[in-house]
């Protein structure tokens, strides 16, 4: 089982945003962006999770109100002993690692810089 998706780069932007449709959007009309997933909230209240191919990088991005100033996701081989890493490193967990509904288990750690790193690991 791999443990990120098919030609996925291991690190990616990750852009906390209060209207991912029109990142999408904006991402699609000036990059010939193609979108690869989007995850509705469960609530119907916006979008949970989406993702947008620009050439041979992925965008990420989560729809927040109040997000942190900067996020980046990483695929990781073993989420956990990379999660244990950070944490003995000094971060700060934002979210536990779990399962999020999309194929990934990941979770936040703050690096007390500004910073979210959304650690994670393809489940699917």
């Amino acid at each position: 089982m791999p443990w990120k998706p098919d030609d996925y780069p291991s690190v990616s932007p990750y852009l906390i945003v209060r209207d991912a449709e029109k990142t999408l959007s904006f991402l699609e009309r000036v990059f010939d962006a193609e979108r690869l997933r989007v995850i509705a909230r469960g609530d119907g209240g916006g979008i949970m999770h989406a993702e947008a191919r620009i050439d041979d990088s992925v965008v990420m991005m989560g729809e927040m109100p109040d997000g942190p100033d900067t996020s980046v996701h990483v695929y990781v081989a073993d989420v956990d002993a990379t999660f244990a890493r950070a944490i003995e490193a000094g971060g700060t967990v934002v979210q536990q690692p779990v399962n999020k509904g999309d194929g990934d288990r990941r979770g936040g750690i703050a690096d007390g810089n500004g910073a979210v790193w959304w650690i994670s690991q393809q489940e699917d």
